[in-house]
């Protein structure tokens, strides 16, 4: 699975990478973000909803907001 480091990133930021990242992604590829900014659980969960990608997981680890996305 892909790793996306975006720790220290605001809002948008997290989402504009995270688009960019997933376009080099063959559909149904998988990738782990990992965020720190609390505006951007939620601004992914929108994105996912809105682009059609898949959100498998997402949770808060030690302060950090890990999420798992699906390319669709």
């Amino acid at each position: 699975m892909q790793q996306l480091n975006l720790v220290g990133l605001k809002c948008p930021i997290p989402v504009l990478k995270t688009k960019k990242f997933l376009a080099t992604l063959d559909s149904e590829q998988q990738v782990t973000i990992t965020t720190d900014d609390p505006a951007s659980e939620k601004d992914l969960q929108e994105f996912c909803r809105k682009t059609g990608n898949q959100l498998i997981q997402q949770f808060n680890q030690d302060n950090l907001i890990i999420t798992i996305i699906q390319r669709r």
